[in-house]
């Protein structure tokens, strides 16, 4: 008895040791008008009080957070939930395999020395170039963010294959995986939202979408570009398909399954994103054909579709909305002018960059050109004070000058030289073999999953080469998928042996005929 209230006692006194500095500091900051100072002090405390749950739940957090648009906006630089939740869950993780071995982190060696010397080249590179500016910490360097970004990404691949997905729970970390994408949606109805919950959007940030030149938002249907309703659709789009796959959405009889696939691939253009269609046509083809439906009656299906939607398209192309002709842009259709010169205006501002580029790719060859820059570069080409208001040349463009090329290879090339580009080759190999070997030879009960994450990687690595890439954001992109996979199949999954054939099936076998086509 005694021993129980020495201990309740004892449980007692670190309460009030922690709740009484706590009440002292929260009873200070309110005699102080409520600030973004004092927002972040009671967003510390906050932090401070959810770690014991942070302890149990920080891995599916991690999942979650992973395409989350949420903003901690009470840390310096304003990072998403990502970038945190990845420290802490890694640094959680860490402890607990030193306290217990028996938690081991899941192999993966093949992908893990890829990453380790990605790491080197950009500590490197960094060292060499200017080093690590934080312009948020006080520096006169800027590009720390960025730098910060991508070694984060690096390591959200140790954070994430920290421990074996149970098989039970495959489906519960595959949503989670996609339902952080799913809150997109919030920074598009900014216009709509009562000015009293504009708060929320220091959480969900709006960016610049949707403002005119005066910083008026505006929100009109089929006319702004709601991108983001259109990522929110695109995290249902590809949860179906990872959730189902093709098979089980259009073959089991279940109405509600190809309504909510269509649905959702259709708000993806509200968008206007040409990028986004192509790459959830890719994924989606690649699940038809991997799953073998092109043997089946479906494929005849597929063709009859296709052809009434083209005869359909080909007419009414000018008439649908305008988000919706600017993401067909792609194709040879009769659209609106402004939509077409929009859209043909972003792709020749991106050739003309490019082309001012890659004269200097030698040059960064052996030591890349890394991503610090000085604050007088910063007020001359990017800031409000800058000497010009207008790019004289495509190479002086200010998101060429920040690293932004919206091209994946010139990201790894001119900022990490020949010896980033080959680490980036090393990463997509053994990416590739860890996703292919999973999706032939892991569990037959995980076969959907597998599945979609061997036509994410494909699809991103499309992407990447030919449409819209960064080395910064997609590190992190690349380690999720890559990283799930190998969590999921704890490991990398091997060819099992064929069983010996017995005497009895050494003689004729009689054909036997493949199933009907649309049985399961």
């Amino acid at each position: 008895m005694n021993n129980i209230n020495s201990s309740a006692l004892f449980r007692s006194l670190i309460v009030y040791a922690v709740c009484v500095p706590l009440a002292i500091v929260v009873g200070y900051t309110l005699t102080n008008p409520l600030d973004l100072q004092s927002v972040s002090i009671f967003g510390l405390l906050a932090a401070i009080l959810v770690f014991p749950l942070l302890m149990k739940w920080h891995y599916p957090l991690l999942i979650f957070s992973w395409a989350a648009p949420i903003t901690v906006f009470f840390l310096p630089g304003h990072p998403t939930l990502f970038m945190p939740m990845v420290v802490m869950s890694l640094s959680i993780s860490v402890v607990e395999r030193i306290l217990n071995r028996e938690k081991a982190f899941v192999p993966s060696s093949s992908i893990r020395w890829p990453l380790l010397a990605l790491l080197a080249v950009v500590i490197m590179t960094a060292e060499m170039t200017g080093g690590f500016g934080f312009r948020s910490l006080g520096s006169d360097v800027y590009g720390g963010k960025k730098y910060a970004s991508l070694i984060i990404g690096i390591l959200s691949f140790f954070a994430i294959t920290a421990r074996p997905i149970p098989k039970k729970y495959a489906n519960l970390y595959i949503t989670l995986y996609f339902a952080g994408a799913f809150f997109n949606f919030i920074s598009d109805l900014y216009p709509i939202v009562p000015s009293p919950l504009h708060f929320i959007y220091l959480i969900f940030p709006i960016g610049d979408r949707g403002m005119d030149e005066m910083g008026t938002i505006h929100l009109e249907l089929g006319v702004t570009r709601l991108s983001g309703i259109a990522g929110t659709a695109g995290a249902i789009f590809y949860w179906m398909l990872a959730r189902h796959g093709f098979r089980d959405i259009f073959l089991t009889g279940k109405v509600w399954r190809p309504l909510l696939l269509i649905m959702a691939f259709l708000l993806i253009f509200m968008g206007g994103f040409r990028s986004s269609i192509i790459c959830a046509l890719i994924v989606l083809g690649l699940i038809f054909f991997l799953e073998k439906m092109h043997r089946t009656g479906l494929m005849v299906v597929a063709v009859l579709v296709g052809i009434m939607g083209a005869v359909l398209i080909v007419p009414l192309a000018s008439h649908l909305p305008y988000t919706f002709q600017r993401a067909l842009a792609f194709l040879p259709l009769d659209i609106d002018p402004e939509a077409r010169l929009d859209a043909e205006g972003s792709t020749q501002w991106r050739l003309d960059m490019w082309t001012a580029l890659l004269p200097q790719v030698p040059k960064y060859l052996l030591l890349g050109k890394g991503y610090a820059f000085s604050s007088q570069t910063f007020n001359e080409f990017m800031g409000a004070g800058a000497t010009f208001k207008q790019v004289f040349s495509a190479d002086t463009d200010p998101l060429a000058l920040s690293s932004d090329f919206h091209s994946g290879p010139l990201s790894v090339v001119i900022s990490f030289g020949i010896w980033g580009a080959l680490v980036w080759l090393w990463y997509w190999v053994a990416g590739f073999w860890v996703v292919w070997r999973n999706y032939h030879y892991g569990d037959p009960a995980l076969r959907h999953l597998n599945l979609m994450l061997y036509a994410l990687f494909i699809s991103k690595v499309f992407g990447f080469l030919f449409i819209f890439g960064g080395i910064v954001e997609d590190v992190g992109g690349f380690a999720g998928i890559i990283g799930l996979s190998l969590a999921l199949n704890h490991g990398t999954a091997r060819a099992q042996p064929l069983p010996a054939a017995s005497p009895a099936d050494t003689g004729p076998r009689l054909a036997i005929p493949v199933r009907p086509a649309f049985q399961r």
